[in-house]
């Protein structure tokens, strides 16, 4: 693999954030200058580039690791200066020391990096300046605290719409496998075709995930977000629709990997397995039926105000199969099958067990 490719990453930060971090920058160096008077406040722009991140709530965080980070190096700094003077070995020693010191406090990667950082920066360069530690924890603080400001008067993120979009694609992949379901009942796959449909039908575990983080970060987004208030009623709603296709793919894995493992050429001579893949296939209509409500609701904020609150489909399913008199071949297989459709049907229409 090319190294240089691990130096470039897979996506590129949206503009929008490129230009809080340069403002944010800019204002709290601007800031320092007129609040202390002293060399370039160093501090105070680092702590603006880390702080601006895509989440108000991580900003608040990150700039919490940062000022707690700078305030122990600087104070473990200049304890050791007070008490052992300084030497090249003290700056070593002040180093190894806010390593172990991270490292009993369990701080957190960016809290352990900066100690070492401040207190280093503190004995190399503010040694022989009056009142430099001070200066420095001050110079974070306005770093951190213009950088959370910017990041939250400037269109505060709101990364609703990825996660918004991902629960809908997973609706619409989830009823592809129950469709794939009901066209193998009907044409009667061989062996090898349930094995493919399988391999899809398992992939929809990883993508499940992928939707959970998708939420995840949309609402990190709104938290501490004046623009969250509107937006948190349908991302509740996208939070419940993967919870129930989180069921769902479960249910629809354990029919394909049931319908491979017990299939045979004469399954789709049964009048049972028909009725079956018509109702599967009423399954997959809903579920798509999902996805296409979830994907076309805009998440403009107007609308979003103004969107129906009553979201319920009107269900294609039928009445609950019944089996008057199973197969004495395949009536493990049917059975199974028919108690996954009945837990399917409870989970879409919501029906106690």
């Amino acid at each position: 693999m090319n190294p240089v490719r691990r130096l470039r990453s897979s996506s590129r930060t949206p503009f929008l954030q490129v230009v809080k971090t340069a403002v944010a920058v800019v204002a709290a160096v601007l800031l320092c200058e007129l609040l202390i008077r002293g060399p370039f406040p160093t501090f105070a722009a680092i702590a603006a580039l880390l702080v601006v991140q895509p989440s108000i709530n991580q900003s608040f965080v990150k700039g919490l690791e940062r000022s707690a980070g700078v305030l122990l190096g600087v104070v473990l700094a200049t304890g050791v200066h007070v008490l052992l003077g300084d030497a090249v070995w003290i700056v070593l020693l002040v180093v190894v020391l806010a390593i172990l010191l991270a490292w009993a406090l369990r701080l957190t990667p960016t809290s352990a990096t900066q100690v070492g950082i401040s207190g280093m920066l503190v004995l190399t360069t503010g040694v022989v300046t009056p009142n430099y530690s001070a200066d420095r924890i001050l110079e974070t603080l306005v770093g951190a605290v213009v950088a959370l400001v910017v990041n939250a008067v400037i269109v505060p993120p709101v990364l609703l719409e990825p996660a918004h979009l991902a629960v809908a694609r997973l609706a619409r992949d989830t009823a592809a496998a129950f469709e794939r379901i009901a066209v193998g009942l009907t044409e009667g796959w061989d062996h090898e075709q349930w094995h493919q449909a399988l391999l899809q039908a398992r992939a929809l575990r990883q993508q499940h995930g992928r939707t959970e983080a998708a939420l995840t970060s949309a609402r990190d987004s709104l938290a501490m977000n004046p623009r969250g208030g509107r937006h948190r009623t349908i991302l509740d709603r996208d939070v419940a629709v993967a919870e129930h296709l989180r069921v769902l793919v479960t249910r629809v894995t354990g029919m394909t990997r049931a319908v491979r493992d017990n299939t045979a050429p004469d399954l789709r001579a049964d009048p049972m397995v028909g009725r079956i893949a018509t109702e599967v296939a009423r399954i997959g209509s809903d579920v798509r039926r999902l996805g296409a409500q979830i994907e076309s609701e805009r998440l403009t904020p107007g609308e979003l105000a103004e969107g129906p609150e009553d979201t319920a489909l009107e269900h294609a399913l039928t009445a609950p199969l019944a089996v008057v008199r199973p197969n004495s071949r395949h009536w493990v297989l049917i059975g199974a099958l028919l108690e996954d459709v009945r837990r399917v049907r409870e989970e879409l229409l919501g029906e106690d067990d």
